[in-house]
């Protein structure tokens, strides 16, 4: 018994004894990795020597502590890369790749200096060289690799530190940085060019390219591959033609170079505190991306191409592309031009653009230059540039030559120097609402009387036969202006002693405008255009919520905390007081939850503006054509959404004091507010029915293309159901989150066409939204479905009252009509080579989402 007691003991000491022996083991072990971690921060570098070159896993760190230098693998992938990112920033961003088609598969990876005094990139204990910096002339002795804290990687030797036999800054991957000097070498020829990464997660070298140009004036283009898609304009002085929003400002402090020996553009960051880049991402945008500390993510600055008319060459030859107007085709001709096949102008084919107009002559008398302003030159690698003339000489030489077609100042600042002028096809031009420069055409005379209410130059012959007028006419002119201006005080001082003032109905303030078939007056708020300008802070860009055909909607909040939504209407656009008065009279008077509401309007001068109540979620476009945003619609809250449309226009259509037809009812018009209810705004181009009217005619068809009734743009004709084709197209829409004009599956080209095909198959629910995934009713959606195709029929008859609809999704067990074929069923033609029959017959139906005004029915 005694034994087995010792025994026990022992076998407790020898337990005790190996407990602690693995404790202080382990404490030894912590000791010496903690020493690791210390000896490795206390020798923390920002550079490789031939001594120490850099392994995976290692990570060198640049002084300021702003960038790091290492090996990394992209999303979803296991492949190795040598890459510069910033080591500030939370979410790893990575701005250079130094292997970028050349993947090392494993961790063995070591960047180091060999003998030559090159960076080189191979497996451990590999010859194979994956990437070098392949420059001669370099010694091995003395030479080191050092990433700066502007995020470049420089090769340098010896003590002159500031020669770098090769540096990451000459060969931008996908990212333009702060201090990298972008262009070219115009002796060398060696261009800095940014290419995009194949994919998100492939860094190789992309399709998309970034780069200067300097024939002719030197410019920024955007390729996919060697196809130019966006043109950044030429240098005004102040910035790129091209790129109004890019301007210097508080923020960037740019240097632009054009010298004997190079053109070249360095941008600097104000605050260095501040993480800025330009990034060419692999869907072929530039963007201009800033980080955001509080919110942990990069904020867009600035992006192109962002719409039609940044596309390069969009509207042809001698075409003009103007964003802004009224809602028609967004090309025209320069002044001076016309199209050059209508044809194709009619179905918004602007590809051959325009000629000059037939018996034009512009080297006669009375001829000179229309001026148009702030616009994108032209394409300018084929013009001429001399920056020793001046405004006026430039405009001389231009008149001298009969071949010159039009003329700009090279630098706009000061008063302006330099001439650029145009001899050949002149493409890409493009107008801004603000920025750019002004561009003057050469014209003939009869040309140029049609712009004499605006600013213009003429030829000095022109000056001279018509310099007389104007003195004799001054005075009469000036005393006239004195006595409008005096009599107009006292009608207006009057009328504050009346009571009238500014706040009256809106048909007694301005009767020569008012639209007469509408008796009563409106009791409307009238905002004054100082409380406007004070609640959008001045129209700030940040708080611009979007841009229409007819301009831009501001977010606003006023003194007493209301925020509103300010529509403010274009001066330059097509919609006159007959539209702005339209859409007061008729949303005041128009009172439901489905319908946005109207709270006043502001009208000063050449300034119209309509406050709305303000909805936080915008447009429902900005939801159901996102991925991202889409996945917050589920299908009961799509559903729902169906359904409250139906009913605003039920309420238009029948339950209004007046018919009202919306005329351009889409997604961008439907407006979510802060629970995701929809409500119709933009009643603009809306028309009133008298109580037994049911359908009228016009020549004057307003509407957005590919939500127009067939009927209503070919003929003119239209009526309630013109709203229900449109609201068939977008419940289409709703349920596949696609645009009717974005389909171009198989042989349909557009929504309707592809839903078609799958509606004969009995596949329509294979058109619903991915993001969707199966959480959804099926025979709720193919109720939808049905309804939606019933709307669209090609005869107007056929389609449905929106009673007749809102019935339909009430009650489930109702038996529907089989629709017959649904308007716009378009397919896909293979006409072979020839192009010109092609463009005879129009090739495909084209549908386009673009608000028109002025197109005139057959």
């Amino acid at each position: 018994m005694q034994l087995l007691n010792h025994q026990n003991r022992q076998k407790t000491y020898l337990i005790r004894y190996k407990k602690t022996s693995d404790m202080y083991q382990e404490k030894s072990i912590l000791l010496s990795l903690l020493m690791i971690l210390i000896f490795r921060a206390c020798t923390s570098t920002d550079s490789i020597t031939p001594t120490r070159p850099l392994e995976d896993g290692d990570v060198l760190v640049s002084s300021g502590e702003s960038f790091a230098l290492g090996f990394f693998s992209p999303r979803n992938s296991s492949n190795r890369y040598v890459g510069i990112w910033y080591n500030k920033v939370s979410e790893q961003t990575v701005v250079w790749v130094a292997n970028r088609d050349r993947p090392i598969t494993n961790s063995t990876g070591i960047l180091s200096l060999d003998e030559s005094g090159n960076l080189v990139l191979r497996e451990s204990g590999q010859p194979f060289v994956f990437w070098s910096t392949n420059v001669t002339g370099v010694v091995g002795d003395g030479v080191s690799a050092q990433l700066l804290d502007s995020g470049n990687l420089v090769l340098s030797q010896g003590q002159n530190k500031e020669v770098y036999p090769w540096q990451s800054f000459d060969y931008p991957s996908n990212t333009i940085l702060p201090g990298l000097k972008f262009g070219i070498n115009k002796k060398t020829g060696f261009n800095r060019v940014a290419t995009s990464w194949k994919a998100s997660g492939n860094p190789g070298i992309g399709e998309y390219s970034f780069k200067m140009e300097i024939a002719g004036s030197p410019q920024m283009f955007l390729y996919k591959d060697t196809t130019p898609i966006w043109r950044a304009g030429s240098w005004t002085g102040h910035g790129w033609s091209g790129v109004p929003e890019m301007t210097q400002n508080y923020l960037f402090n740019v240097t632009y170079t054009d010298n004997n020996d190079e053109v070249s553009l360095v941008y600097l960051i104000r605050n260095s505190s501040i993480f800025s880049r330009l990034v060419v991402n692999e869907s072929g945008e530039a963007q201009r991306l800033t980080w955001h500390e509080a919110d942990r993510r990069w904020i867009g600055f600035w992006s192109a191409p962002k719409d039609l008319c940044d596309g390069y060459n969009h509207c042809g030859p001698f075409g003009l592309c103007d964003p802004y107007k009224s809602g028609t085709f967004e090309c025209d001709c320069l002044p001076g031009y016309e199209p050059r096949s209508p044809q194709d102008w009619y179905l918004r084919d602007a590809s051959g653009g325009c000629k000059r107009k037939v018996g034009t002559d512009v080297c006669k008398e009375g001829e000179g230059f229309v001026e148009l302003a702030r616009v994108k030159v032209p394409d300018t690698s084929t013009a001429r540039v001399n920056m020793s003339l001046g405004t006026e000489a430039c405009e001389g030489l231009c008149l001298r030559d009969c071949r010159c077609m039009a003329y700009a100042v090279a630098d706009i600042r000061g008063g302006g120097r330099g001439c650029v002028t145009w001899y050949r096809d002149m493409i890409d031009t493009r107008t801004y609402s603000d920025g750019g420069q002004s561009f003057f055409i050469r014209v003939d005379a009869e040309e140029l009387a049609k712009y004499s209410t605006k600013k213009q130059k003429r030829s000095p012959k022109r000056l001279f036969v018509t310099i007389g007028m104007p003195v004799i006419l001054a005075g009469f002119i000036i005393s006239v202006c004195i006595c409008c201006y005096i009599r107009k005080k006292k009608a207006n001082r009057r009328k504050r002693e009346i009571g009238f003032g500014f706040s009256g109905s809106l048909k007694s303030m301005e009767g020569s405008f008012m639209d007469k078939d509408i008796g009563e007056n409106v009791d409307l708020h009238v905002f004054d255009l100082s409380t406007i300008v004070a609640a959008t802070n001045h129209f700030s860009p940040s708080n611009k919520l979007g841009e229409g055909g007819f301009g831009s909607v501001y977010k606003g909040k006023l003194l007493n905390g209301q925020e509103i939504a300010v529509k403010r209407l274009s001066q330059s656009s097509g919609q006159g007081m007959h539209e702005f008065t339209n859409e007061v009279t008729l949303i005041a008077k128009l009172q439901h939850r489905n319908l946005v509401r109207l709270l006043g309007y502001c009208f000063h001068k050449n300034e119209k503006m309509l406050i709305y109540e303000y909805l936080p979620n915008k447009g429902l476009d900005s939801f159901i054509f996102d991925q991202e945003k889409g996945s917050l619609l589920d299908w009961k809250k799509r559903f729902l959404i169906i359904r409250g449309i139906v009913r605003g226009l039920l309420y238009l259509h029948q339950d209004s004091r007046l018919r009202i037809i919306h005329r351009d009812l889409k997604a961008s018009n439907v407006l979510l507010d802060a629970d995701l209810n929809p409500k119709i705004s933009d009643f603009g181009m809306a028309k009133i029915f008298g109580g037994d009217q049911d359908q009228a005619i016009t020549r004057r068809v307003v509407g957005t293309y590919g939500y127009m009734s067939p009927e209503y743009a070919m003929e003119g004709l239209f009526s309630v159901k013109s709203d229900v084709y449109s609201f068939g197209i977008l419940v289409l829409e709703i349920i596949s989150g696609r645009k009717n004009n974005s389909y171009y599956l198989e042989n349909s080209v557009n929504l309707i066409g592809h839903v078609w095909d799958l509606w004969k198959q009995d596949k329509a629910l294979t058109v619903v939204d991915s993001s969707l995934g199966d959480a959804y009713d099926a025979r709720e959606v193919l109720l939808c479905i049905h309804v939606g195709i019933l709307c669209v029929q090609e005869s107007a008859t056929d389609r449905p009252t929106m009673t007749d609809v809102a019935f339909m999704l009430s009650n489930r067990e109702t038996k529907l009509p089989t629709p017959n074929q649904p308007a716009y069923i378009f397919r896909q033609l293979n006409y072979g080579t020839d192009s010109t029959t092609a463009s005879a017959s129009g090739g495909v139906g084209s549908v386009y989402d673009t608000t028109i005004t002025v197109v005139h029915a057959r």
